[in-house]
């Protein structure tokens, strides 16, 4: 790995020594060069991202006359695959996009949804003016309401941001917010007027959720919540 920008991981001032090291050496084969792009989804360092993909080749070139043979090459992520045709060179790392979500509305319709949280109603409770919801009455209802109780909380990756109406789930056709705060375990949303039964499946994400609406709402940042859904969270993978 090289250092273009980033300032994270990668050769930078000690990269022609180590090549010179490689190339004297015949148990060291360099099969690729890589680096990391910062800011390929912000059209507002669109030359800063052009510079990176530029002294990155003349890095790699520069690395390829040293060994003395061709290695193969890649810099572009997900936003860069759709915005910079020059950073496509022998490989190219498909990250977030592979789960269907683009850094931009652009992005996202050429994308596809392939991740998908669901759950089921675990109890549905009418409640009347005055009851509260959920830890420290967070939530006090002004009218009757029925509230349905979801097996997920935030040890489930279901951030604790989305209490009281930040987070919605997708519910018999309609959207619904929660109410009162999220818990370890569990979440209350309300369904007043849905035949919503427990046992029913809840969309978390998905087509009607998308994974930009929750993280808008968790303040975040849809890697955040790809990466929060906790292992205990079963993965079912379905193929054609």
């Amino acid at each position: 790995k090289v250092e273009t920008g980033m300032h994270r991981l990668g050769l930078e001032d000690d990269l022609y020594e180590v090549l010179d090291l490689i190339k004297d050496n015949n148990s060291v084969y360099v099969q690729s060069i890589f680096s990391h792009l910062v800011a390929s989804d912000n059209p507002q360092l669109d030359d800063f991202t052009r510079e990176q993909i530029a002294r990155f080749k003349r890095i790699a070139k520069k690395a390829e006359e040293i060994l003395g043979y061709v290695v193969i090459k890649h810099i572009a992520n997900t936003s860069a695959v759709s915005r910079f045709k020059e950073a496509e060179l022998d490989m190219v790392r498909l990250g977030i996009g592979l789960y269907g979500s683009g850094n931009s509305r652009e992005e996202q319709t050429h994308l596809k949804t392939v991740t998908y949280w669901y759950t089921r109603v675990s109890q549905i409770k009418n409640i009347k003016p005055g009851d509260s919801v959920g830890y420290n009455r967070s939530f006090i209802a002004q009218e009757n309401m029925k509230i349905a109780t979801l097996p997920v909380g935030y040890a489930d990756g279901y951030f604790r941001l989305l209490s009281n109406g930040k987070g919605q789930v997708f519910a018999n056709g309609k959207r619904v917010p929660v109410v009162g705060k999220v818990c370890m375990d569990m979440i209350m949303v309300e369904v007043t007027g849905l035949q919503l039964k427990e046992g029913d499946i809840v969309e978390l994400l998905g087509n009607h959720i998308s994974v930009h609406d929750m993280a808008k709402a968790a303040q975040t940042i849809p890697y955040e919540i790809f990466t929060h859904i906790s292992s205990r969270v079963p993965r079912v993978y379905l193929t054609e």
